[in-house]
């Protein structure tokens, strides 16, 4: 069983269909006039935790795998922790050959750059992350960092400094959308996704929930962070395939716009 719930009346998906998960999950026409977006795309399982022995992988499935590499495709980078870098072992963006024309009339590059939050510098710099990407990977840290580790990274890898002691996330978004990165997306992890959101970064979350009970002491998709107020968010649509549902939510700013941009 498959179905799209669209309370906005979005385009029919098929999770086993490209076409229209890109029309679903399309950003909004803002980022065509150098606005940016933020979305997240997390997993967690029925009891909110956001891993499975320690890894995310656990909790996906076929369907979710496609439009993780859905939302990569229509994006321009991906937003991600230094932890997760090292947890998930993550390597560049690839080419999507069904994207190609989509991105090159977007005027995006080939693949999305991955840009990785560290304040430390604990990368592992021979890794595929920064030897093998299409696009350089961003390294965005704090201009305190220690200075020779600063240059070892910006000898593979373009480093933005934003903030002192601990990295300003607003500052950070600021600097990709100057590169022309309007399509941002965040794949956490759940405490980078807690700093963005109690930044009033977040746009979208788009949220898959796998059909699992797994307890233990996995952290929830939003981590160790001190939100100033709550953030409301509304469904935008659901796909259920095989048990796993598929959400979308926005940023609810009191209007019946869904996509009205931050001021």
């Amino acid at each position: 069983m498959q179905q799209l719930i669209s309370p906005l009346d979005a385009p029919v998906a098929d999770p086993s269909d490209l076409e229209s998960l890109a029309a679903v999950y399309a950003y909004p026409d803002q980022v065509n006039r150098g606005r940016a977006w933020l979305r997240a795309n997390m997993v967690a399982g029925l009891d909110g935790g956001a891993k499975l022995d320690g890894l995310s992988e656990g909790l996906s499935g076929d369907a979710d795998k496609r439009i993780f590499g859905v939302l990569r495709a229509l994006s321009d980078v991906v937003l991600v922790g230094a932890e997760t870098v090292r947890a998930e072992g993550y390597r560049p963006a690839r080419a999507r050959r069904e994207f190609a024309a989509a991105r090159a009339a977007a005027g995006q590059a080939p693949a999305p750059a991955i840009a990785i939050v560290s304040r430390s510098l604990n990368l592992d710099l021979t890794a595929p992350l920064f030897t093998e990407p299409l696009v350089r990977t961003v390294v965005i840290t704090v201009a305190d960092a220690p200075e020779e580790r600063r240059r070892e990274v910006a000898g593979v890898a373009d480093l933005v400094l934003a903030g002192c002691g601990s990295v300003d996330l607003r500052a950070a978004v600021a600097a990709l959308v100057e590169r022309g990165w309007t399509r941002l997306l965040s794949e956490g992890g759940p405490r980078l996704l807690g700093q963005l959101a109690a930044a009033g970064l977040l746009d979208e979350l788009c949220l898959s929930l796998a059909p699992l009970i797994a307890g233990g002491d996995a952290p929830r998709i939003v981590h160790d962070a001190e939100m100033p107020d709550v953030q409301r968010m509304r469904l935008v649509s659901l796909i259920e395939q095989k048990g796993f549902l598929f959400t979308r939510y926005l940023r609810h700013l009191g209007s019946d716009d869904p996509v009205t941009p931050r001021s």
